[in-house]
C-alpha cells in the first residue's frame, strides 16, 4: 500500500513539474499575469498574438457616438454637448494639414503608443456615422440636381 501511495505522489509531483514546464511562457508579478513577458504591466499582459472567437468590451462610462445623429438632427446632443460635426470643407483642410482624420491618432502616435480598442472602435463608429450623414446630404444634393437637370431638358424639348 505504501509503495502505491508513494508511486501516486511521485506521479503527481512529476505531472506537476511537467505542467509547469509547459507553461514556461506564463509569469506572475505583483498580482499581474504575463504571457510571453516576465514584466506584466496590467492585470493581464500578452506579448504576442491572441486567437479568439470574440472579444466583448464593456463601455464603462464611455459614450456611444449617437451624439453625432443627435447633433445633426437636433442641433445639440445631450450625450456630448461639445461635439461639432465638421463640414466637408473643414475636414478637407484638416486632412491636408495633418494627413489623418480629426481625433484619430496619427500613424506615428499609434506606432509609439499603440491603440485602445474601446476608444478606437467608438471613434471609428463616430467617423462612420459622420460619413453616413455626409453621404445622405450628397444624395439629397444629387437628387435635387437630377430634378433640375430633368426640368432643363424638358424646357429644351
Amino acid at each position: 500500500m505504501k509503495s502505491i501511495l508513494f508511486t501516486f505522489i511521485l506521479a503527481i509531483t512529476f505531472s506537476s513539474c511537467n505542467a509547469q514546464k509547459s507553461f514556461k511562457n506564463i509569469s506572475e508579478r505583483n498580482g499581474k499575469v504575463g504571457i510571453g513577458t516576465n514584466n506584466p504591466d496590467a492585470l493581464l499582459t500578452v506579448k504576442g498574438k491572441i486567437h479568439t472567437q470574440e472579444v466583448i468590451v464593456d463601455l464603462k462610462g464611455a459614450v456611444a457616438p449617437d451624439y453625432v445623429f443627435e447633433t445633426y438632427f437636433d442641433g445639440i446632443s445631450a450625450l456630448s454637448p461639445d461635439y461639432k460635426m465638421p463640414t466637408l470643407e473643414e475636414l478637407a483642410i484638416y486632412i491636408e494639414a495633418n494627413n489623418h482624420l480629426p481625433k484619430v491618432p496619427s500613424a506615428a502616435t499609434l506606432s509609439e503608443e499603440g491603440l485602445e480598442l474601446k476608444k478606437m472602435n467608438l471613434l471609428l463608429l463616430e467617423k462612420v456615422e459622420e460619413l453616413t450623414l455626409y453621404t445622405l446630404e450628397q444624395q439629397t444634393q444629387l437628387e435635387q440636381l437630377k430634378e433640375r437637370l430633368d426640368l432643363l431638358e424638358k424646357k429644351e424639348d
